[in-house]
Formats: C-alpha cells, sequence, structure tokens
C-alpha cells in the first residue's frame, strides 16, 4: 500500500485587483497533480523557480491550504482534517526547509531547537530524556553531542543543515519533504548531505519527497522522478529511463542545463 497518494491536486492563489480587490484571476502553482509513492522510496520532484515544487510540498504536509484535490497518508484523506485532528500525523510528516540558517531560530541554542518538537509532540517526556534524545539525533547526523550548547551562527552551512536534519528526525517520521535540501550548500558539501540522507533512509526506512532544481542531485538519491513545468507534471519516470531517454521538451532543456565536466 502505498503511504502517499496525491489525487488531481490544486494550490491556486487568487489575483485580485482595485479598490474592492476584485478576484479577476488565479496564480496555478499547482495544477491536477496526481502521484504515488511507495515506503521506503524517493520520489524526486524537479522544476525551475516557480514550477510549483515547493507549494507542492508545502500543501501536502498542509502548511499551504489547498484548492482542490485529495492527500491520502496511509489512505487517508489529510486535507479535511483540523488541526486538532491532524496533529497526531503531523509526527509521521516533517520537512527539512532549504535555508539551512533563516529555518534556524538564532536566539536558541541547538539542544532548545532540536528539543523544540518533542516538547510539543512528546510532553510526558522529561527533560532529561529530551537531552538524551538531542545527544542521541546530533550523533546520528555526524555531529558531536557535546555541540548542542552552541548556537546556529557558530555552525557552517552544512553542519546548520545537519541540524536541521536532526529537528526533522526528533519525532521519529515516516514520510519527510526535503525542499531544497542542499541547494545553498557548496557542491562539496552537497555529496555529504545527500549520503547522510540516504543512509538515515536506509537505517530508518523512512521515505523521502525530495525537491530540487539540480538534476545530477536527483538522479542520485531518486528511484522515480516528477518534472513540473508551470504547475503540472509534464514527464514521470524512473530515475534511469528520465536521464536516458528524456521524453518532453522541457526535460531535455532541463537536463542541457546540468554542467559536465570538460
Amino acid at each position: 500500500m502505498p503511504i502517499l497518494e496525491v489525487q488531481h491536486l490544486r494550490t491556486w492563489f487568487p489575483v485580485t485587483a482595485g479598490l474592492l480587490r476584485r478576484h479577476v484571476d488565479d496564480i496555478k502553482a499547482v495544477d491536477d497533480v496526481s502521484f504515488t509513492l511507495e515506503p521506503g522510496t524517493t520520489l524526486g520532484v524537479v522544476g525551475e523557480s516557480g514550477s510549483g515544487k515547493t507549494t507542492l510540498g508545502r500543501t501536502i504536509l498542509k502548511l499551504t491550504p489547498a484548492t482542490g484535490g485529495r492527500v491520502l497518508f496511509d489512505g487517508k484523506d489529510i486535507l479535511p482534517l483540523s488541526e486538532g485532528e491532524f496533529r497526531p500525523l503531523r509526527r509521521e510528516m516533517q520537512m527539512i526547509f532549504q535555508d539551512p540558517f533563516g529555518s534556524l531560530n538564532p536566539r536558541l541554542s541547538i539542544e532548545a531547537i532540536i528539543a523544540e518538537p518533542l516538547e510539543i509532540h512528546f510532553r510526558e517526556m522529561s527533560r532529561t530524556d529530551r537531552r538524551d534524545r538531542v545527544a542521541e539525533l546530533l550523533r546520528q547526523v555526524g555531529l558531536k553531542p557535546e555541540m548542542m550548547g552552541r548556537y546556529p551562527h557558530e555552525f557552517s552551512g552544512g553542519q546548520r543543515q545537519r541540524i536541521g536534519i536532526a529537528r526533522a528526525l526528533a519525532v521519529k517520521p515516516r514520510f519527510i519533504v526535503c525542499d531544497e535540501p542542499v541547494s545553498a550548500l557548496d557542491v562539496s558539501v552537497q555529496a555529504q548531505i545527500v549520503n547522510l540522507l540516504q543512509d538515515l533512509q536506509e537505517e530508518l526506512g523512512l521515505t523521502y519527497l525530495f525537491i530540487a532544481h539540480d538534476l545530477a542531485v536527483v538522479e542520485h538519491i531518486s528511484d522515480h522522478v516528477l518534472v513540473m513545468y508551470r504547475g503540472e507534471i509534464v514527464e514521470s519516470a524512473s530515475a534511469e529511463a528520465i536521464y536516458a531517454h528524456p521524453q518532453h521538451e522541457y526535460t531535455r532543456k532541463l537536463l542541457s542545463a546540468v554542467p559536465s565536466v570538460g
């Protein structure tokens, strides 16, 4: 059974004009998108800026309201659920954000940042247990537990993204939306983070929706790839097929933009 089924999902943003803010048009950020995602696999979503990739991920997690369609998690449509009804499922579905600095509160220590979701979802957990869990998570993402007293500005971009990953893992989710998690990092660090995500997937049985504009990264991590253009899926195929035999002209243009040695 798929862990996630997206059926005819639409996320439109109204365009208004005039003094009365009259509705004159819609920006169709996500327009009639459908796909399924099997447990333990990675679905890559690629496209240029403005193609609707991030809006798709945020809509699936109910961070952006959907205009129509269905999102089934373990067979249950989550879009009609109230925030109270959805809260138990929020633990199962987490997000790793693009900007590893902007997504971390600069006023909080690393311990407080990673422990925050534990305080929300596991209120019965003692302070000692939370601290032990934070130490375990830091080790899991390749950082030292003694770093938990430091603040975000004391870390490099790659280290901050590892902290973001630790925070996403804190509540033991099964499904993670990775929203361009390496695009703000140096190329050498990108490979380390992608390898870490793959190791964690194998170790914890995670399922990823991996959003990126870099096709080389998506090819490395994904089992299946969706190509988005102006809110729609224009091509869907296995990672191998989409790079060996791209069918859509837009996919071919994206591939031609990937830098190659020499």
